[in-house]
């Protein structure tokens, strides 16, 4: 498929998306100098969460954490985003990003949930047969950050292993770390984005694209395919990070299968 785009040309979805995202972080700032937090009412919780509300579900899109997270996203939006629904129509462009949206926002809390019921039994072990090690183990794994004095704590109770005193303090600190994973906001438009570089790969795989760093031109199917292995081995090697890997890769995915079903049933949404 051969297609030039109109470049000074954005078309109303882009546009709008773009629009609505910049509003919001703006929103957030001035709320937050006001001491309203937007991100607790708009980023998606995990559902176990008192913070949890459905609207979260869609809303977390449209939020983002910082000028350089806006920046980056929206810039990949408008660069190959246009593209697609100069293509594809405004109404195809629409729901496709929502799909690739929700999906990867679905696959990021399926891996939640994992997480979460692994922590879950590990506490009723712990619960069970409360010791330093278990402790020790379960910090080290979902706490990387650890303060000083949670350190401190588990080296004392090292010291004195018998001291069933400790094991109380123990299971409250372990409570709390389960209850701050699932507390963390999910924001931004990532995973919708990574299903749009996704389509623009599948839909002009032999185009050029200039990288920056290293600054070598690469054909768009060999760099989502890079982007995408990358994204994988992120997710698996660091497991606590703040980036939702596996939302990236989420987007991807049912971005992929919605393209294939839609290869199927080419008279579908037109």
């Amino acid at each position: 498929m051969n297609y030039r785009p109109v470049m000074n040309a954005i078309p109303p979805v882009v546009k709008n998306l773009i629009i609505i995202n910049v509003l919001l972080l703006l929103a957030t700032w001035v709320l937050q100098s006001r001491g309203i937090d937007l991100v607790a009412y708009l980023g998606m919780h995990y559902p176990g969460s008192d913070k949890f509300m459905m609207h979260q579900i869609v809303t977390h899109m449209f939020m983002h954490g910082g000028m350089m997270h806006l920046f980056f996203n929206m810039f990949a939006l408008w660069m190959f985003g246009r593209v697609l629904e100069n293509v594809w129509g405004s109404r195809r462009f629409l729901i496709y990003y929502f799909v690739t949206g929700l999906g990867a926002v679905a696959l990021h809390m399926f891996v939640n949930y994992l997480e979460i019921s692994s922590m879950q039994n590990a506490i009723e072990a712990f619960r069970n047969t409360p010791s330093p090690d278990l402790l020790d183990q379960f910090v080290s794994k979902h706490l990387s950050n650890a303060s000083v004095q949670v350190r401190d704590f588990i080296n004392t109770w090292y010291d004195d292993a018998t001291n069933s005193a400790y094991a109380s303090e123990g299971l409250s600190l372990m409570e709390r770390i389960l209850q701050l994973k699932m507390d963390i906001p999910t924001v931004g438009a990532s995973g919708a984005v990574f299903g749009v570089l996704l389509a623009f790969g599948v839909l002009f795989p032999n185009t050029q694209l200039m990288l920056l760093f290293p600054p070598i031109p690469i054909k768009a199917k060999y760099f989502v395919i890079a982007y995408g292995l990358i994204e994988l081995y992120l997710g698996f090697s660091r497991p606590g990070s703040n980036v939702a890997h596996f939302a990236h890769l989420g987007g991807m995915l049912f971005g992929y299968l919605l393209i294939k079903y839609w290869n199927k049933n080419t008279n579908h949404f037109y």
